[in-house]
C-alpha cells in the first residue's frame, strides 16, 4: 500500500489525473470503475481540460463501482455527474460507457450488471478483473455503496449487490469486495477533514477498525494507493 498526501483536493485532482494518464498511456484496452463524489468531479474536470486530447479515449471503457437507483437525469446520479464533467467534453465512443441503469429494478439491474462485467472483463478465479477501481470513502468508513451496517455484502457471492443507504433508505447497486480486491490497481480518493477520523482508525488499525468496509480493501495485486489531502490525512502527517 502507498499513501500520497497533497496540500488540498485541487492538488489531489491534478496529481491523480497525471497518474491516470500515465496508467492508461500504453494500454490498447483499459477497463475502469469510477467513483462519484466531489473529488472525482474535480478530477473529471482536470482530465477533460488538460488531457482531453492527450489520452486516447477509444481505448478506455468506463463503469461505475456503485450507482444510486435514480434515473440518469437525476442530480444524484453518478453517471450524470460524469457525463457533465467528463464525457460531454471529450471524444469517447458511446459504446465505451457502461452505466448502471439506476432507473431499473435494483435487484434485476444488479444481476444484469454482474453479467455485463463477466462478459466484458477478464476473470480471475471467476471474478471479473478491472484494470483500475477508483474508490472514495465516506465519513462513516463506507466505500462504494457498502456501508458498515451491511458489511456482510462485502463477501456476497454476487459480483454486484443491492445496498441500502442507512439514513435515506435509498437503494444502490454496488460491486462487492471480491471485485474490488481482484482489480489490477485500486486507488482511494479521500479528501476533507470529515474523513480524518476514519483514516486514522483504518490506517493505524485502531480498535474495531474492521467494522468499516474501507478497511477491507486489500487487492491481491498489492497495488493499492491512497490519494489524500492534508485535511483527511491529518493523523498520518
Amino acid at each position: 500500500m502507498e499513501v500520497k498526501i497533497y496540500k488540498d483536493k485541487i492538488e489531489v485532482a491534478h496529481e491523480f489525473s497525471s497518474y491516470f494518464a500515465d496508467l492508461v498511456a500504453d494500454k490498447k484496452e483499459f477497463h475502469v470503475a469510477l467513483s462519484g463524489g466531489s473529488t472525482p468531479k474535480l478530477i473529471f474536470d482536470v482530465l477533460a481540460s488538460e488531457y482531453g486530447t492527450v489520452i486516447d479515449w477509444n481505448n478506455i471503457h468506463f463503469y461505475w463501482g456503485d450507482e444510486r437507483c435514480v434515473p440518469p437525469t437525476d442530480n444524484q446520479s453518478n453517471y450524470k455527474m460524469t457525463e457533465e464533467h467528463l464525457f460531454s467534453k471529450i471524444n469517447v465512443p458511446p459504446g465505451n460507457i457502461h452505466r448502471v441503469l439506476g432507473e431499473n429494478n435494483p435487484a434485476s439491474e444488479a444481476m444484469r450488471y454482474s453479467n455485463l462485467l463477466e462478459i466484458n472483463l477478464n476473470r480471475v478465479e471467476g471474478i471479473p478483473q478491472f484494470d483500475l477501481v477508483i474508490l472514495g470513502m465516506g465519513d462513516d468508513g463506507h466505500t462504494v455503496s457498502i456501508f458498515p451496517h451491511e458489511i456482510d455484502l462485502w463477501e456476497s457471492a454476487d459480483h454486484c449487490v443491492v445496498a441500502t443507504h442507512p439514513d435515506s433508505g435509498q437503494k444502490r447497486v454496488s460491486i462487492n469486495g471480491s471485485v474490488i480486491n481482484t482489480a489490477k490497481v485500486v486507488t482511494f480518493l479521500v479528501t476533507g477533514s470529515g474523513k480524518s477520523e476514519k483514516v486514522d482508525e483504518i490506517h493505524n488499525k485502531k480498535e474495531n477498525y474492521t467494522q468499516y468496509p474501507a478497511s477491507l480493501v486489500n487487492p491481491k495485486s498489492g497495488n493499492l494507493t491512497w490519494f489524500m489531502d492534508e485535511a483527511a490525512a491529518d493523523a498520518l502527517i
